[in-house]
């Protein structure tokens, strides 16, 4: 799992790379002591564990998170306890209080794993449930249009103009929709990329609704099409 660190006091920096190292299946990519140079690696290379500082000149951690066009595992790492709350509100994996010891750090490393092993798995049935007033619908991952953000709550479009509204954020479903199907595309859509009908400008077309492609995840986008 490739990680990156993110903080701005060197030592926190050269610790958290030694117990990366303890790890063995963990890979540092790289170190930084600014969310503006975390940003330009993380847009050219994807992380699978971002390890983030809150306070840092310039940019904070949350200001990062804001601006990613994609979401990897998040360890907040802090001294500042009063930023758990607003941390677990961006979906955050684990909030490591400063100082914190090996045992600690491993915790939300298994954490991850086993997140990761989860979604991994319910990949594999290629479904997923929605809830519907007060029953649950199983839905095909291949028959979701588009997921866009409505205030608290996401909306599910799918094949025959079928909605669902759920509460939720475009970041929690983008953990749990696999990836060789959905791309953010949008601060606020998240789309099924086998379903474009066509693209152009700072747009795609999906069922004859046009969505919206920001500029930070163009190049996103047509990396995917690239591949597929």
């Amino acid at each position: 799992m490739k990680c990156l660190i993110v903080d701005d006091e060197k030592m926190a920096r050269a610790y958290l790379e030694k117990m990366c190292q303890k790890i063995d299946d963990l890979e540092v990519v790289a170190s930084c002591e600014n969310a503006e140079t975390a940003l330009e690696i993380l847009e050219e290379d994807k992380v699978d564990i971002l390890f983030l500082d809150v306070e840092m000149p310039g940019l904070s951690g949350f200001d990062l998170l804001n601006y990613l066009s994609y979401q990897p595992n998040v360890v907040m790492t802090t001294s500042n306890t009063e930023y758990a709350f607003e941390a677990f509100e961006y979906d955050v994996s684990d909030f490591l209080k400063k100082p914190f010891n090996f045992p600690r750090f491993r915790k939300a490393i298994d954490k991850i794993k086993s997140e990761e092993k989860q979604v991994e798995d319910s990949f594999s049935t290629e479904e997923i449930y929605i809830k519907d007033k007060s029953k649950l619908v199983k839905v095909k991952y291949a028959d979701i249009l588009y997921i866009e953000n409505v205030g608290d709550y996401v909306k599910v479009v799918t094949k025959g103009k079928k909605n669902y509204i759920v509460y939720g954020t475009i970041k929690s479903y983008a953990k749990k929709m696999p990836k060789k199907y959905f791309l953010k595309v949008h601060r606020s859509y998240f789309i099924n990329l086998h379903e474009i009908q066509d693209i152009e400008g700072g747009s795609v077309v999906i069922d004859g609704k046009v969505i919206p492609v920001s500029r930070a995840h163009k190049s996103l986008l047509m990396d995917r099409l690239k591949i597929m």
